[in-house]
């Protein structure tokens, strides 16, 4: 499989990775911690779809897709960490006021998984941050050692991954996802 990792700027594309079967359904659509909670819970069925179609025509785009061939195949959210909910997040810490950018979900469709997917998304977010001038890109990982985690709810990467990628601890914090711990890494881009 030869991954590659463009700016998500092809809504198709984001809605192959992150849309409904179901055109009405609620799904994420990763916005839970991209826009304000009331707003959240506003948009509803294909207005979420609809908000997210205007993210990807904007600049910069709300993340990277990776592609298989012309296949989308995985999708990881990153964008400023002023403009996310990270910002005001109580849980996950606020180390310093650099401008950092956030590294949030990182997503793998069925059957591509265990491909190295993931490790591409992280570092084509790495070079999508950098490109855009972030000194420094934040993950809030699981710290979950060797136990297993629900796919879905893998999200939020792995620490081994981003240990992977070059991405250091940087602080521990109070938010727990699939009963295992987050913490915060840091990987300096200057």
């Amino acid at each position: 499989m030869s991954i590659d990792v463009r700016p998500a700027a092809d809504f198709e594309a984001v809605r192959a990775v992150l849309g409904p079967k179901s055109p009405g359904a609620n799904v994420c659509w990763c916005l839970s911690y991209r826009i304000p909670s009331k707003l959240n819970k506003e948009l509803r069925g294909p207005a979420r779809g609809e908000y997210v179609a205007g993210l990807c025509r904007a600049e910069p785009p709300p993340g990277v897709l990776a592609y298989d061939g012309a296949e989308p195949v995985g999708w990881a959210a990153v964008a400023p960490r002023a403009d996310t909910s990270f910002a005001r997040n109580r849980k996950i810490p606020h180390l310093d006021d650099l401008p950092v950018w956030s590294l949030w979900c990182v997503r793998v469709r069925p059957g591509h998984r265990k491909q190295g997917v993931s490790h591409a998304l992280i570092a084509g977010a790495v070079a999508f941050a950098r490109e855009r001038g972030a000194p420094v890109i934040e993950a809030y990982p699981l710290d979950n050692g060797d136990a297993k985690v629900d796919p879905t709810m893998a999200y939020a990467g792995l620490r081994r991954n981003f240990e992977r990628a070059g991405f250091t601890h940087a602080a521990d914090t109070d938010s727990v996802l699939a009963g295992q711990p987050r913490i915060l890494m840091r990987l300096d881009l200057r």
